[in-house]
C-alpha cells in the first residue's frame, strides 16, 4: 500500500499495476488481502472523486470509482463483479435538508462525491423540479460550516448524524430503492478497454470473496480503528451494503446511466463489461442487503 505522496512520485511507465481503492469504510471488504494477492501492484487509497481524476489522468490502471464516472469516458469498461451497492438504506450517503426538498435553492456537495452528487441532483429534479445552486463542501468541513439549504455527505462522516435538527434527511440508497424498486450501485472497478492488468481483475473478485469470509474480523478491526460499535459496523457491511454486481444491480446501474444521460451527467453510449465483471457464481457466504 502506498500513500498519496508516494503516489504523486510514481513512475507512470512502471510495469507495476496501479490500483486505486476508496479510503472509506465501505470498501474494506473489497480490498481484504488485495495487497498480498497482487504483490507486483501498487495500491493507493483515496476518496472517490480523486480516484476518478487519477484514473482519467492515467495515474492509475484500475480504480474503484464512482459509477457516474464510469459513464464519463467511452474508453472505460467495468472489469470486476465486485462493487459497492445497496438494496435499501446505505447509511453512509445522506442529504440533510433544512427545508422541504421542493424548496432547496442552494445545495452543498461533499467534495469527495461524484455519483451521490449526481444522484441527489437527479432525484431533486425528477421529483420536485428543483435545480439548486451548488457549492462545494470541503472534506474537512462540517454541516454547520455552510448555510446552504441542504448538504450532501458521503462516506464515514455521513454515518454520524449532525447535532442540528433538519426538516428532511434522505438516505439516498433508501430513496432510490423506494423510487425505482432497483438496487443502486455507488462504485465499481473500472479500467480502460484492453488495459493489461496482469490478472489483477481476477484478484479483485477474489479479494471480495475473502472479505465476505472475514466480514466479522473486518468489522471488529474497523470498529476499533474508528471508535464505532462493532454491531453497527457489522450491520453496515451485512445489511446496508451489497458487494456483487449481479443482474439486479446491473439493471439499477443501467437505469441510473439513462437518467445521468438525460440530465447531462453522461454522454450517450453503452456500458462496457469485461468478462470478469459478468460472474454468475453463487456462494453460500454471499452477503445480501435487505
Amino acid at each position: 500500500m502506498i500513500d498519496r505522496t508516494r503516489a504523486s512520485q510514481m513512475d507512470f511507465q512502471s510495469t507495476r499495476t496501479r490500483i486505486g481503492a476508496v479510503s472509506y469504510l465501505n470498501s474494506k471488504p473489497l480490498i481484504e488481502g488485495l495487497a498480498d494477492r497482487c504483490p507486483d501492484a501498487d495500491l493507493l487509497l483515496e476518496v472517490p472523486s480523486r480516484l476518478a481524476d487519477q484514473l482519467n489522468d492515467g495515474q492509475l490502471d484500475v480504480a474503484l470509482i464512482p459509477s457516474v464516472e464510469a459513464f464519463s469516458n467511452p474508453d472505460y469498461e467495468i472489469v470486476s463483479d465486485a462493487c459497492v451497492a445497496t438494496h435499501g438504506p446505505v447509511h453512509s450517503v445522506k442529504l440533510y435538508s433544512r427545508v422541504h426538498p421542493g424548496e432547496i435553492r442552494r445545495l452543498a456537495l461533499d467534495e469527495g462525491s461524484r455519483t451521490s452528487a449526481a444522484l441527489s441532483r437527479i432525484m431533486l429534479d425528477e421529483r420536485f423540479g428543483v435545480r439548486p445552486e451548488l457549492e462545494r463542501l470541503p472534506l474537512g468541513c462540517s454541516v454547520s460550516e455552510t448555510s446552504a439549504d441542504a448538504v450532501l455527505l458521503i462516506g464515514d462522516r455521513a454515518m454520524a448524524t449532525p447535532e442540528e435538527r433538519f426538516h428532511t434527511i434522505w438516505d439516498l440508497g433508501e430513496e432510490w430503492v423506494e423510487w425505482t424498486g432497483l438496487p443502486f450501485v455507488f462504485a465499481m472497478w473500472v479500467a480502460r478497454k484492453g488495459q493489461d492488468l496482469q490478472g489483477a481483475e481476477h484478484q479483485l473478485n477474489a479479494a471480495r470473496e475473502t472479505g465476505m469470509q472475514r466480514i466479522e474480523q473486518i468489522s471488529r478491526r474497523e470498529a476499533q480503528a474508528m471508535s464505532l460499535p462493532y454491531e453497527m459496523v457489522l450491520r453496515y457491511f451485512t445489511r446496508n451494503l451489497h458487494f456483487r454486481l449481479g443482474d439486479p444491480e446491473q439493471m439499477g446501474l443501467r437505469l441510473f446511466h439513462e437518467l445521468a444521460i438525460q440530465h447531462g451527467f453522461a454522454e450517450d453510449g453503452p456500458l462496457e463489461f469485461r468478462s470478469t465483471a459478468r460472474s454468475r457464481e453463487t456462494h453460500s457466504n454471499l452477503v445480501t442487503a435487505s
